[in-house]
């Protein structure tokens, strides 16, 4: 595999004790909505751009009809008096295991370079129905991890046995933290396991928890209307997907492409 890095200062940044948060597209995208949120309202700036040619053989076009490489970007975010934050972004992930774990590696090996001690995941459980109220997971590096991020929050005592394997870069940035002796937590929303599907709610019940947690003083009356802007934008989307979803009889077959 072949990475590509684009440094978009003329220096990494020195930040204080950053804590790193993963949203990369997923089960119901919802990391990927709960730090695209985070980005964008807390005005983070791009450090670092990664290409690679284990991302998907396409290009995007853009707002202005141009045509872009698939990219994950880290971005960054000062703050007096606190941990510093990373965010891991984009509309990717790495197409194969390898890719994914030399990807990872890398990413942990600049993490480690910016002295980066706790990694926090965010994914998506994958249910055959849309959750009304998506319960909230929880999984780590260690005990003490999980009952730091459990404790005064509604989350889940046991996921043993709620999900299997935790694939992809969300997954392997927690393990492989693990072995590099880096604190890390996995957040798991409930959301509803189709590939259109946009799990907003479940990444709201994350976002309260960092909010919490990490002292982030967003305005969560801001959230609650994002949220109800993108439901209402899905939800004719959401309806067209169940509809197609519904058993049919056995003489019809219906596929999803």
């Amino acid at each position: 595999m072949t990475l590509r890095i684009r440094n978009f200062l003329q220096k990494m940044p020195h930040l204080n004790n950053p804590v790193l948060i993963e949203g990369l597209p997923g089960i119901g995208n919802v990391g990927k909505v709960a730090v695209d949120f985070m980005i964008d309202r807390m005005k983070a700036k791009k450090v670092l751009e990664i290409y690679s040619h284990s991302f998907p053989h396409s290009v995007f076009v853009n707002e202005d009809n141009l045509v872009e490489l698939p990219t994950v970007e880290i971005f960054y975010k000062r703050r007096k008096g606190k941990n510093d934050l990373l965010f891991l972004a984009g509309d990717i992930q790495p197409l194969d295991e390898a890719a994914s774990y030399e990807f990872t590696h890398k990413v942990l090996d600049i993490f480690s370079e910016m002295k980066g001690r706790e990694i926090i995941t965010i994914g998506g459980i994958g249910l055959q129905d849309i959750p009304e109220n998506p319960k909230l997971y929880c999984t780590g590096t260690s005990k003490k991890m999980i009952d730091r991020y459990r404790k005064g929050e509604k989350i889940k005592k046991n996921l043993f046995g709620v999900v299997g394997p935790i694939v992809g870069v969300t997954g392997l940035l927690i393990g492989l933290a693990k072995e590099k002796n880096i604190d890390g937590v996995c957040l798991l929303a409930e959301t509803y396991g189709h590939p259109l599907y946009l799990g907003v709610k479940g990444s709201k019940e994350v976002l309260k928890v960092l909010n919490s947690k990490l002292k982030l003083n967003l305005d969560i009356n801001s959230i609650n209307k994002e949220i109800e802007e993108i439901e209402e934008e899905l939800s004719k989307r959401t309806k067209d997907i169940s509809e197609i979803m519904k058993p049919k009889k056995k003489d019809h077959t219906n596929y999803i492409g």
